[in-house]
């Protein structure tokens, strides 16, 4: 089963979220691996495939060597439109589309993070929610408690409902340390209750408090 992990923005958490969802499913004893769609701000090993493994308490696996769980990589830190421009190299889809069936025929999980948010460009005419909903593939989706982030969460909200995409885990990220801590609590009480009105069967989760691991990229 493939789930696509994606979020209100770039600075969502959504690689903590990802490498700490693999693990509590290794301990529920699936056979896990992640995959990052597009990894931008980087030359050679995508950062967030490296986050992930440190929070699943793995090594670089050998798909992680034969680039099935970092496919696409470009140097410049943002959009990957922007960044295939930049590489002059575009952005090959069905490598990633290919990457990510021999990862699933492998595992019993593939969680499939994307970059920065869901109206991320993949290309000039493709979105990143057009991807997940051409390829049909449910969503964990990340929120948090920054102020503004329930109206982003809503919009994201009505979006994935009206384009009918699955939504199988909310996930609500507190960024310890970072945000006001009344706002935080409203925030998490209230994205709550928005999540059972608009996807019942959604499992909502709370992330612990993790230590960031890694700096920048997409």
């Amino acid at each position: 089963m493939v789930t696509f992990i994606s979020g209100i923005d770039t600075d969502a958490g959504k690689s903590i979220a990802t490498g700490w969802w693999a693990k509590q499913l290794m301990a529920a004893g699936k056979r896990v691996i992640t995959q990052k769609l597009v990894q931008t701000g980087n030359t050679d090993l995508s950062e967030d495939i490296v986050c992930h493994r440190k929070l699943m308490g793995l090594p670089l696996l050998p798909e992680d060597e034969a680039r099935l769980t970092m496919p696409e990589i470009y140097s410049y830190p943002c959009s990957p439109h922007l960044a295939a421009r930049i590489d002059q190299r575009p952005l090959n889809l069905e490598r990633i589309a290919v990457a990510t069936a021999e990862l699933n025929r492998r595992y019993d999980e593939v969680l499939l993070e994307g970059a920065g948010g869901l109206m991320v460009p993949l290309t000039e005419d493709l979105l990143t929610l057009d991807y997940v909903q051409q390829m049909g593939y449910p969503m964990l989706f990340v929120t948090g408690g920054a102020l503004g982030s329930i109206s982003q969460t809503l919009l994201a909200f009505e979006t994935l409902k009206q384009r009918a995409i699955g939504v199988t885990h909310v996930l609500y990220n507190r960024f310890p340390g970072r945000h006001d801590r009344i706002i935080d609590e409203e925030s998490c009480a209230y994205l709550r209750r928005a999540a059972a009105r608009y996807f019942p069967k959604a499992e909502w989760l709370e992330l612990p408090v993790l230590d960031p691991c890694h700096a920048s990229g997409s």
